[in-house]
């Protein structure tokens, strides 16, 4: 038998399809790169960050790989990150693709989520995709969407309630619910 290589034992659940590729990519080279070896290697994926994603819009759509898309709100720090839009999520939930919104925490601090969607609202995206995007969707596309992302009998029911629109920089949490029950 071949010697053990925990890099490629690392892999296995990969190429069993027990996980997903997650594919962090920012240009529209390194998307379709991306693309190439998850066909090639039949691999269920994820596009994180899609950076340039706005660009190949109908070929993503085509494609109809999910994209986890961010952060938005950021300086454009590195050279991939020069084609960079506010509109990403809006023209690629517009395009048919299944969107999340991240922060790329500590980029952008994770409490920043709701309103990092009521941006990308105001860059183009529609309101209730915005909203999909930081939960059904994102629960979806992490594969754990029989347990969160949506308010049904039998799931973990952790919710927040807000004073006002969740999407705004007005929103407070005003009630936490872990599993159906309040905490303070």
């Amino acid at each position: 038998p071949p010697e053990f290589d925990a890099k490629k034992e690392a892999l296995v659940p990969l190429l069993k399809k027990e996980l997903k590729a997650h594919f962090h990519c920012h240009r529209t080279d390194d998307i379709f790169t991306a693309v190439r070896i998850a066909e090639e290697f039949d691999l269920d994926y994820v596009l994180i960050h899609c950076t340039e994603g706005h660009l190949i819009a109908d070929d993503l759509a085509e494609i109809g790989a999910p994209v986890v898309n961010g952060p938005l709100m950021c300086t454009r720090t590195k050279p991939e990150l020069a084609n960079a839009s506010d509109e990403t999520p809006g023209i690629l939930s517009k395009a048919g693709l299944k969107v999340a919104i991240c922060t790329d925490y500590n980029v952008i601090p994770i409490w920043m989520l709701p309103i990092t969607a009521g941006y990308a609202v105001r860059e183009g995206m529609d309101y209730m995709e915005a909203l999909r995007a930081i939960t059904i969707n994102a629960a979806q596309i992490c594969g754990i969407a029989d347990r969160v992302g949506s308010i049904q009998v039998g799931k973990d029911a952790d919710l927040l309630v807000y004073s006002c629109d969740p999407l705004t920089l007005a929103a407070k949490p005003e009630m936490v619910f872990i599993n159906g029950k309040q905490v303070k």
